[in-house]
């Protein structure tokens, strides 16, 4: 092992980290339905709602709006499948589930799906329609409202209904059945609940990480629907797979056959394409370098899997550039034997974006941030502006074509009070983004330093969404002065009291996040005119691991031909350095940002030992012979989770003073950001071929570009979570620099958690 990749674990500094739903109804937080029919109550609890909702008599009840601090209910006859839904904070939205399913049990009599055409496509009737046919049913228990597709008479055949087409009277209609195991496409959609692979493996669970490690974390990524152990294609591939119970087998295809039924239409992008241009439909047929396309259905020059047969919907014709398989924009393979692919050059729709720095803070409301965030306040990860799942939405880049609303990125188009997006949680439609304003007390040039007796909890500062906060700050963000929770009035209200929740610290009028809404304390107000609103507490950015007092640029880069960083933004780097291979010739260098390392913040340590990693890992730790001071630019990252696989895409960053190749910023430390790839999708032979060990990891962009490179080697990948840097990878090696295909491989932290602890413990 060269020990000048075993660089003082990533050569970086470390340290350890240390609503309930109701039956029937699906819930989406953050959202309000448009209704004509509905109906207001004022009740105590989401049960008492629901009640409500089940015993309408008004008109059929199909959803209810909830807004626990105001203790609002609202019925309603629409919901998400016939109406408009809105973002509101601080709402909850409630659908009964029979409202939403778009497949038949059985002969259908219960379905309430909103299928309006018949199996020949023709446009079903209203069923209060008289003409062109007089209806026979109008039977309201069978839900005939407008015209979706029902069965009133319990016909063998399955739902229904009347056309207007006066020469049909009715025909049945072509409804999907919930019991069907089949996939249209590529299977992107399946639900099914195979199981077994084509090769008769039993499917390992998607929330298991044995036998197999992987980064398909069902938490993380809630729009794939990884339930259970059934075969999913999460990730592009030509059809449904999954990881098996064998180890022997790391994953396998699974048999789903074709349904029968019409798969679903989009409207194609002749011109131009949205976001990753998966609908786009153009005749572009040459690369961003001025290549020829390859043609889909040939072989030759170069062989592949993404034919017109294994991606049937994807409008593989003739060699048209196109994005079957999730890429960030359209590509094709080449006629250059030499260049199996590359990306095209297609003009983006709207492509407009307004004006804006890329700084990772926002001013005023944040209408013109354009910076690289995509992660809400509580952690989730936003939907792309342009996809419709899982939340629908209008807020789309054509409708908002100044709002530069790329990929999956926090913005703010509608004039809200701070950046947002659409979550990829179904249950949580939208949330604000895990931002700061650029005055805040997070860009400070000097720290806060904390009181050294106060708890998190207890200083004026919020960790989190601010549910642990108990200090005193008793005004909103208005500036009017808080209500006392124990006291009614201005305003009544029993959800949130000392009584009813005597753990939160509702015991004055301090500002409290009882019912841990995600963005953060708020409470009951005195103006007669505003029940509650929001506190301004700041968060509590300290000196904590994997909190930067001088936040990052988080820059979208590169290290070859890269992106100088900010001083001290990543104050876990060191330098580690040395004339001879003995541990007592190394020095560490902390505290610095350049490589002459003149800075007046350095801290030098020699070495008192060098640990090497178990089974001749590239990793190791270094122990100094006395203590780094840790402050505002020397500050530990945090370590993750044991055995924590990073979801497949999640964006992190590396820094170093490596190789430039001649791109400039030498001797200055550098950064980049780039997504994590899935081991499965790195061994592919295309890419590193099965190189790729169970304790490794790989991340980078496909089409090259971007990478840690020599004289990186030990450096540290970070990945952002809950507002913190946590280090997930140590810089190992890599098929060159920056190469198309060849992302760097990293030593995966997770695996070496207990290793960690041993050692510091014997040490």
């Amino acid at each position: 092992m060269d020990l000048y990749k075993a660089a003082f674990l990533l050569g970086a500094l470390i340290c350890t980290v240390g609503g309930t739903d109701v039956d029937g109804y699906s819930k989406t937080e953050g959202a309000s339905i448009i209704s004509l029919r509905k109906r207001q109550y004022s009740v105590n609890t989401v049960a008492e709602c629901a009640t409500k909702c089940n015993t309408e008599t008004s008109f059929t009840c199909k959803s209810f709006i909830y807004i626990e601090k105001d203790q609002e209910c609202w019925t309603a006859e629409s919901n998400s499948k016939t109406e408009l839904i809105l973002r509101r904070t601080s709402t909850a939205l409630y659908e009964k589930n029979e409202f939403l399913l778009e497949c038949v049990n059985g002969i259908g009599t219960d379905y309430r799906g909103t299928k309006a055409k018949t199996k020949s496509e023709k446009v079903c009737q209203r069923w209060q329609a008289k003409y062109p046919h007089r209806p026979k049913y109008t039977h309201p228990q069978a839900d005939l409202e407008s015209n979706f597709c029902r069965n009133p008479d319990g016909d063998s055949g399955g739902p229904w209904c009347y056309t207007t087409d006066s020469n049909t009277r009715w025909e049945h209609c072509n409804v999907t059945s919930c019991t069907e195991d089949c996939m249209h496409c590529s299977g992107e959609d399946y639900r099914g609940k195979t199981s077994t692979t084509e090769n008769g493996f039993t499917c390992q669970r998607w929330d298991s990480q044995k036998p197999h490690n992987h980064g398909y974390n069902p938490s993380a990524l809630p729009e794939k629907y990884l339930e259970e152990n059934y075969c999913r294609n999460p990730d592009g591939d030509p059809r449904p797979w999954c990881f098996t119970t064998s180890q022997s087998k790391r994953w396998d295809f699974c048999s789903i056959p074709r349904c029968t039924s019409a798969a679903p239409t989009i409207a194609p992008e002749l011109t131009c394409a949205t976001g990753e241009g998966a609908a786009y439909r153009g005749t572009i047929a040459v690369t961003e370098s001025g290549k020829a396309c390859q043609s889909w259905s040939t072989q030759t020059p170069h062989k592949h899997n993404r034919t017109p047969e294994n991606y049937p919907c994807k409008g593989l014709e003739n060699n048209y550039c196109r994005n079957p398989d999730n890429e960030r924009m359209p590509w094709c393979y080449t006629t250059d034997s030499d260049t199996r692919w590359e990306y095209c050059k297609v003009p983006q729709c709207g492509d407009a974006p307004g004006p804006g720095t890329a700084l990772d803070c926002y001013e005023g409301n944040g209408s013109t941030y354009r910076g690289i965030t995509s992660e809400t306040i509580s952690g989730k990860k936003c939907q792309a502006w342009n996809s419709m799942f899982p939340h629908n939405h209008n807020k789309t880049p054509r409708v908002f074509p100044t709002a530069d609303l790329r990929r999956n990125l926090c913005r703010n188009p509608d004039g809200d009070r701070a950046p947002w997006c659409y979550t990829t949680d179904p249950r949580v439609r939208w949330e604000y983004c895990n931002l700061e304003k650029c005055n805040s007390g997070a860009l400070r040039t000097t720290p806060r330093p904390a009181k050294p007796t106060q708890t998190p909890a207890e200083r004026d500062c919020k960790v989190g969404n601010g549910a642990t906060y108990r200090g005193p700050t008793s005004i909103t963000l208005l500036g009017v002065t808080c209500q006392a929770w124990s006291a009614q009035s201005p305003h009544q209200h029993n959800s949130f009291t000392p009584q009813t929740h005597p753990t939160k610290g509702l015991d004055g009028n301090s500002c409290r996040n009882p019912d841990n809404d995600v963005n953060g304390p708020w409470c009951y107000t005195t103006d007669r005119n505003k029940k509650w609103d929001y506190c301004q507490i700041p968060d509590c950015a300290g000196l904590n691991c994997g909190s930067p007092v001088f936040k990052p640029k988080r820059c979208f880069g590169r290290i070859v031909g890269g992106c100088v960083s900010k001083p001290h933004s990543w104050p876990w780097q060191i330098s580690l350095r040395t004339k001879s291979k003995r541990p007592a010739a190394y020095k560490v260098l902390l505290g610095i940002h350049t490589e002459r390392a003149t800075e007046p913040s350095k801290q030098e340590r020699n070495l008192e030992k060098l640990v090497l990693g178990p089974n001749g890992a590239d990793i190791a730790l270094l122990k100094l012979e006395r203590p780094a001071l840790i402050n505002d630019k020397v500050l530990p990252a945090c370590l993750p989770d044991k055995d924590y696989i990073v979801p497949s895409g999640t964006e992190c960053y590396v820094t170093g003073w490596g190789e430039t190749q001649g791109t400039g910023g030498e001797g200055i430390l550098k950064e980049t950001g780039f997504p994590v790839i899935e081991n499965k999708i790195c061994n592919r032979p295309s890419y590193l071929n099965g190189r790729v060990k169970d304790h490794e990891m790989c991340a980078g962009n496909i089409e090259g570009g971007t990478d840690s490179c020599q004289g990186d080697s030990g450096g540290p990948l970070v990945c952002n979570a809950q507002n913190r840097f946590v280090l997930q990878g140590v810089t190992s090696w890599g098929l060159g620099c920056a190469n198309a295909m060849k992302p760097g491989v990293y030593a995966r932290v997770s695996k070496f958690v207990d290793w960690i602890d041993r050692t510091i413990k014997a040490n």
